[in-house]
């Protein structure tokens, strides 16, 4: 990846667009390509937190490793979106979280001392990150308070209707959403099993809500299919 491939790729992040011409140029410098093949992890939890990174291409999760080693889908990181960002705002912390590649992924990874530079620069940028942390646990907050109030049918929902928002295409057969995550990655999302996650998504196809392709889901009418959600509160 060029220099000027990394610059376009840092101007095309909502996040970085407070901070100078200057401080994109250096983050740009101080960038390192970072490719990693599906089913991969960027960083593991617990490691220390070293590196903030850029999705540039791909999509990837951030799941929490429980105990008895199960995994948690957290959120699902997409092109432009900046995650691993805690060691540039707290030196010395490691990852909460795991964050692996749902499919072969492209990235830009900043030295978190070199970010964090940039973040005393610039206060703009302090704010936009802690509005995105406190978006992150406002998240959190909504799907446990979903997981103990609201039915499977709506928690899953929910998730499809925040992909179609994030990553849906229009077309004329419907909004087009490409799933580079598995029906157990769904099941980690809402926390159900895959069979669950299979039977609702079959129902739902069966009444003609959607249509399932192998990586991707079609919403012939999201208004239909928000209203369906609605009513299964």
């Amino acid at each position: 990846m060029s220099f000027d491939q990394r610059l376009d790729i840092l101007h095309n992040v909502p996040l970085l667009a407070s901070i100078s011409d200057a401080d994109m140029i250096e983050l740009a410098r101080a960038g390192v390509d970072r490719s990693i093949e599906e089913g991969e992890f960027f960083f593991m939890q617990g490691d220390t937190a070293d590196h903030v990174y850029i999705l540039s291409d791909g999509l990837a999760k951030l799941c929490k490793i429980t105990p008895d080693g199960q995994q948690a889908n957290l959120r699902t990181i997409i092109p432009g979106q900046i995650f691993g960002a805690v060691g540039a705002v707290n030196q010395g912390a490691t990852y909460p979280a795991c964050a692996q590649a749902l499919e072969n992924c492209a990235s830009l990874a900043i030295q978190a001392e070199r970010f964090h530079q940039v973040i005393k620069k610039n206060p703009e940028l302090s704010f936009a990150l802690m509005r995105l942390m406190t978006g992150y646990i406002r998240e959190m907050q909504e799907r446990f308070t979903d997981l103990a109030t609201t039915k499977i049918e709506e928690r899953l929902g929910k998730v499809l209707i925040r992909l179609a928002s994030q990553t849906g295409v229009k077309a004329e057969d419907g909004l087009h959403l490409e799933l580079g995550f598995t029906h157990q990655d769904l099941a980690e999302m809402v926390g159900t099993t895959q069979y669950t996650i299979s039977r609702v998504l079959t129902a739902w196809e069966r009444r003609g809500l959607i249509k399932i392709y192998r990586k991707r889901v079609i919403i012939p009418n999201l208004h239909a299919f928000v209203k369906t959600v609605e009513r299964s509160e």
